[in-house]
């Protein structure tokens, strides 16, 4: 859908104040926020998931937070057609929609028309006779399956990645069409490239908050700290009792944060405040501490990979905001963000200059091809990480080695 009205999407590292920044742009232009947070789409665990706090929303409405019980499923898919409705429905009421969140394919299944929006959400599951086989196949045996089907995909796949051979194998059963062309076509439509297809929203906006590392990590771990204050280990503590057989793979316990607190969860209540007790908590909150300032790193290189490191791909213009100093915020980032959201919907120039495309040396060339080195028996995705072990050390040892077992050999003849 091609609107003057913009779409506003708020990137940044968890603690840079991408919530705080959405608030601010809401209010002034009557937008309203929807959230593209995995974890928040879930009732609960309000500290942990940093959910904004109902009396700080100020009166401005919130879409895709708290639509869900803890143990439900939600589908990228799912997400995706939720909120493409409610930003349509938006643009048409002349309202500004703004999308504030950390989950970055949630985010890519809004901003490009990529594959997840191809496949039917009601059949997820391969029957076993198409397959040939019963359930326990290896993420191999799928992968020759894949060769037989769809070869070109079978070549751009490892072999150990069985979710990835099986959702090629899914598209192509949901849709009786070869998971490659699909993409190929994808990638053929105007606006579309190699590494994705063309954008939903061609009137997109990217405003990207930016900190200094050490300053960030100095948040975090404050952030992490007053967390604990306002009450995350009662928070993790209750609902650990109402779904004490939890898994970490499903649902609001992927969090960051309840996996963390597993050790001291298990522990007995009355034996939590005893000497043995506390330590696992501190310990607890020390990886905490660490998995989020992790995390935040991997955000930050995803935007760089994703928005600035691709030259073929159609990406929306990115406009970096210094959130390193606070007492500057104002300046640096919401009078910025201000100026460059009314120039967007204005259609005037905009006065700050958008970010240029890096290259990124985490940025493998678009050729997926997989590729086999006999000699040290491993399979590599793509022509940069096999230029990467053609010369690493570990290969050319192995060259070596295979010299001297020839010329061995050629000895005792």
């Amino acid at each position: 859908m091609y609107s003057k009205l913009p779409l506003i999407i708020i990137l940044g590292a968890t603690g840079s104040g991408k919530t705080k920044l959405s608030l601010e742009l809401a209010k002034q232009f009557g937008g309203e926020i929807i959230g593209a947070d995995s974890m928040q789409v879930y009732r609960g665990l309000d500290i942990i998931t940093a959910k904004v706090k109902k009396e700080e929303q100020l009166g401005i409405p919130h879409h895709l937070i708290d639509i869900l019980d803890p143990h439900e499923t939600f589908t990228v898919l799912e997400y995706r057609n939720q909120a493409v409705n409610i930003i349509d429905k938006l643009i048409l009421q002349n309202k500004l929609p703004i999308i504030v969140g950390g989950t970055n394919y949630y985010i890519e299944s809004i901003l490009w028309n990529i594959l997840v929006e191809e496949v039917d959400s009601n059949s997820k599951v391969i029957p076993l006779d198409y397959l040939g086989k019963d359930e326990t196949l290896s993420s191999q045996l799928l992968h020759e399956k894949l060769k037989t089907l769809d070869p070109n995909m079978a070549k751009r796949l490892h072999p150990n990645n069985k979710r990835k051979i099986l959702r090629s194998l899914e598209v192509l059963y949901q849709k009786g069409k070869r998971h490659s062309e699909i993409l190929k076509e994808q990638h053929s439509s105007q606006g579309g490239s190699k590494t994705s297809g063309p954008l939903r929203y061609p009137n997109s906006v990217i405003l990207w908050l930016q900190c200094d590392k050490k300053t960030l990590n100095e948040r975090l771990n404050h952030r992490v700290d007053e967390m604990v204050q306002e009450g995350l280990i009662d928070e993790l503590s209750n609902i650990h009792k109402q779904f004490s057989n939890c898994d970490y793979t499903k649902g609001i316990f992927q969090s960051i944060g309840f996996k963390e607190f597993h050790s001291y969860l298990m522990i007995e209540e009355t034996k939590r405040n005893e000497e043995d007790g506390m330590k696992i908590l501190q310990d607890c909150i020390e990886r905490l501490k660490m998995v989020t300032r992790r995390y935040a790193n991997k955000q930050v290189r995803w935007v760089r990979n994703r928005f600035l490191g691709r030259s073929d791909r159609s990406v929306p213009p990115v406009y970096n905001l210094d959130v390193t100093n606070v007492t500057e915020w104002k300046d640096n980032v919401s009078d910025r963000a201000t100026e460059i959201v009314k120039s967007y919907i204005s259609g005037t120039i905009c006065h700050y200059e958008k970010l240029s495309r890096i290259e990124t040396v985490s940025n493998p060339n678009a050729d997926d091809e997989t590729y086999t080195c006999e000699l040290c028996n491993r399979i590599f995705v793509g022509t940069f990480q096999w230029k990467i072990h053609l010369k690493s050390n570990k290969h050319r040892k192995a060259i070596e080695q295979r010299k001297k077992v020839a010329k061995g050999s050629s000895g005792d003849l």
